[in-house]
């Protein structure tokens, strides 16, 4: 458009000249018209030639230009049919898609209406069924109406009766039961808490720590060790703290009294006196002071030994102390200092196969129970007890935790005390560990039999390995398979609730059915 429009206005500028010429020269003269003519003509022609050049220059820019942008718009078709290509395939593969869901809703929906028809006709006989069987109940009702003599009001008016007099009865029982177990565990709580106290200050129920028998040479020392008048025997006891019982056995004193040390000093004092000859107030005295600072001596450097015999660093003083006192305090018959060993040996194994600390393992199962050793006239449990004694010199965190936590007093920090709570337990459950009385013996066994014979079914029990299994045999008529497993169940759960033993129990439930002929 530029080159059209230039070529005119070059055209008609040299029109404008060649008129303006032409006047001219028709104005100054013929030579300055042939002068502006031969101009206008040279004008024109060089504007005719530039024109030309710039016309043939703006048609290729022009060509270009058309070039440059037809490659762009070819290339923007073509990304733009590539992408309805895609789309193209995209929802191609949607309708198909939609086509196999609407294919299957259809399917469901048969499906649906074949279950429907199938519920409704199922509906429809079980509303069938069920008028016949409210037929053959209301034909039933008066049959047993005509036969009992009573209308349906009066049986259940009756049956409600029953009913509830029987409700009452179970409630009754039930009522007995709660009461009779509140009270045997308030029993049980109380004879737990007594048997805690009696712990603390070592005094045992068996005749067998609680009394020394010393053996001397003649029937005549007795005479010596009373003395005048009993001075002597007196002043023994004071100093002691021991009961001294002289009596027809011959040949043999009794050292009476609830504390082992005491009873420790009171024997060599007593040993040491009779073995001197030298028996009066004033040497009795002498003798049983000097006894009792070795053995205190002795305590210490059983409680070193402890130490080292487990390959732990020795304690405190008064930590290793208390540990050496354990040798002459018992629990349940067990001596303490040989049970924290083993607590520690227990404990310090299960940690090496855990891959934890041994040493700590080791010392937590030595001191758990260092409470039980602290003077008798601080209260509290001695879990708690120990765990203030073993903070307050400075043993480690975990230790301590363990201490007071082997008996649930305080939450578990760490494996350890899980550990020494458990080597605890597995010293003090394993066979012959602790000791009981003939009669306890007795009477826990008789009970372990009475309560598997309780149940409806059973036959016969027999409690065996020392109360360790029962064995129950039932009557095969009254108790199937499936009941004899429940049975062993009821029974072990009535024993851990109302029973209390060491260790486990096992119950063996028997069910034997047998079948004899004879042959002629």
């Amino acid at each position: 458009m530029e080159m059209n429009m230039l070529i005119p206005l070059l055209i008609l500028s040299a029109g404008v000249a060649f008129r303006m010429g032409w006047f001219l020269n028709s104005r100054s003269g013929q030579n300055r018209v042939l002068s502006a003519t031969a101009k206008a003509e040279k004008i024109i022609a060089d504007a005719t030639k530039e024109a030309d050049t710039i016309k043939r220059e703006k048609l290729l820019e022009v060509k270009d230009e058309w070039y440059k942008k037809k490659k762009d718009y070819d290339a923007e078709i073509q990304q733009k049919r590539s992408k309805l290509q895609a789309e193209e395939k995209s929802l191609d593969e949607r309708e198909e898609n939609i086509d196999r869901k609407v294919e299957l809703l259809g399917k469901k929906e048969r499906d649906v209406q074949n279950m429907r028809r199938t519920n409704e006709e199922t509906m429809k006989r079980n509303e069938e069924r069920k008028k016949e069987l409210d037929a053959l109940i209301t034909e039933e009702n008066f049959r047993l109406e005509r036969l009992a003599g009573i209308s349906r009001d009066e049986a259940k008016r009756v049956l409600i009766e029953n009913l509830a007099n029987e409700a009452r009865t179970d409630a009754a029982h039930i009522l007995k039961e709660i009461r009779d177990k509140a009270r045997d565990e308030a029993k049980r709580e109380a004879q737990k808490l007594i048997v805690h106290a009696l712990q603390r200050t070592a005094a045992d129920h068996s005749v067998e720590t609680t009394v020394s028998v010393l053996n001397i040479q003649s029937d005549e020392m007795k005479g010596r060790i009373i003395g005048r008048e009993g001075r002597n025997i007196r002043a023994f006891e004071a100093a002691t703290g021991v009961d001294v019982i002289v009596d027809d056995t011959p040949e043999a004193v009794i050292l009476s009294g609830f504390d082992p040390f005491r009873r420790e000093v009171a024997r060599v004092s007593l040993e040491r006196l009779i073995a001197d000859g030298r028996i009066h107030p004033a040497r009795i005295e002498e003798v049983v002071e000097k006894v009792r600072t070795e053995l205190e001596e002795d305590i210490i450097k059983t409680g070193e030994n402890t130490f080292l015999e487990l390959g732990l660093p020795i304690g405190h003083k008064e930590i290793t102390k208390l540990v050496g006192r354990m040798k002459y305090r018992s629990s349940y018959g067990q001596n303490m200092l040989q049970h924290s060993i083993e607590v520690a040996y227990l404990a310090g194994t299960m940690a090496s196969e855990l891959s934890l600390e041994a040493g700590l393992a080791k010392r937590a199962g030595l001191l758990h129970d260092v409470g039980k050793c602290v003077d008798r006239s601080v209260e509290g449990p001695h879990a708690l007890l120990g765990l203030d004694i073993t903070k307050k010199f400075n043993e480690h965190p975990l230790v301590v935790n363990a201490v007071g936590a082997h008996h649930d007093d305080i939450p578990m920090e760490s494996p350890i005390a899980a550990l020494v709570q458990a080597a605890d337990a597995i010293s003090g459950a394993r066979p012959g560990a602790r000791r009981e009385s003939v009669e306890g013996y007795v009477k826990r066994l008789e009970k372990l039999e009475s309560f598997a014979q309780s149940f409806q079914g059973v036959a016969k029990t027999y409690a065996i390995q020392a109360g360790r299994e029962i064995r129950v045999v039932v009557e095969q008529e009254k108790i199937d398979d499936a009941q004899a497993d429940q049975l062993a169940h009821d029974i072990a759960a009535k024993i851990q609730q109302e029973m209390e033993y060491p260790g486990q129990i096992k119950v063996t439930v028997i069910r034997e059915f047998r079948s004899v002929a004879f042959a002629k």
